[in-house]
């Protein structure tokens, strides 16, 4: 199993600080976003990982390097908590730059050769998932059962017609994936089960976007047509994931994001639950 972080867009709604830092490198408290994604992956076995990123996104590949000078500081002064906070995980990495902004599907197919005929993970970096058992892992269990893609999704209350929203049925205690829709008009969902931006495919997806992209004439390509086609062909299930989700790409969700990263850690939480009482009352 193989890892992809989509990591080339602009981050616009983070202004102006992605004009010279990528989003995916924001921290939560001490720790740059990416790296949860990462931790992620190596949790679930993946520890052959390719970013896609885009011209003004070098500092991920730095951030991936080992790096020699805070090493030999730190090695001198006999620092071991520092060492280990700037440790290069023992994982093989690897850059891609989509060199036009066309698209995710677009992204998808400028992986074609890092994929070859191997199943893969893709990461939209904005969505984080606490939880027990890592939200990769949990697609891998089902595509163990299945040999079939898989799709994470999320049942939320309300207004669901801002995201791609899925059409499902249960079979055999999983849950089989008729089509993805994407904002439907209000009234018109097929379900209130939403896409979240962990995606499991086979190598065939690569197939299917190849053909699509062909036809392709302008503007972004997309991959939802793609997915829809595995759907119709009774390739594709949807994991609805067991943990809580974290939407980082937007402002609200990434402070809260920060708080609950934050109640995790033992060096900080009874500290920080104090500073949060100070602003209960507000």
């Amino acid at each position: 199993m193989k890892g992809i972080i989509i990591a080339a867009g602009y981050g616009t709604r983070f202004l102006p600080a992605t004009k010279t830092l990528p989003k995916e490198m924001f921290p939560l408290v001490d720790t740059p976003a990416i790296d949860f994604i990462v931790d992620e992956f190596v949790d679930s076995g993946i520890n052959q990982i390719l970013i896609v990123s885009s011209r003004r996104k070098k500092i991920l590949e730095d951030y991936f390097d080992r790096e020699i000078e805070l090493e030999t500081v730190f090695t001198r002064e006999n620092d071991t908590k520092k060492l280990e906070k700037i440790k290069t995980k023992d994982i093989n990495f690897y850059f891609i730059r989509q060199k036009e902004m066309l698209g995710t599907g677009h992204a998808i197919l400028t992986c074609k050769d890092f994929i070859g005929n191997d199943p893969f993970v893709i990461a939209y970096p904005d969505d984080f998932v606490f939880s027990k058992t890592p939200l990769s892992k949990q697609l891998i269990d089902i595509y163990n059962k299945t040999g079939q893609s898989v799709l994470s999704g999320e049942i939320i209350d309300g207004d669901v017609s801002r995201y791609g929203v899925i059409d499902y049925k249960e079979e055999k205690n999983l849950l089989k994936m008729s089509k993805i829709v994407e904002k439907p008009k209000k009234g018109e969902e097929p379900s209130k089960m939403i896409s979240v931006g962990r995606y499991l495919f086979t190598p065939e997806l690569i197939t299917l976007l190849s053909e699509n992209f062909k036809k392709h004439t302008k503007g972004e390509f997309y991959h939802i047509d793609a997915i829809n086609q595995l759907a119709r062909d009774g390739k594709a299930y949807v994991c609805n994931f067991e943990g809580k989700r974290v939407d980082v790409g937007d402002k609200l969700g990434y402070l809260d994001g920060i708080i609950q990263y934050a109640l995790t850690r033992d060096d900080l939480k009874d500290d920080f639950k104090k500073i949060l009482k100070k602003y209960s009352q507000l």
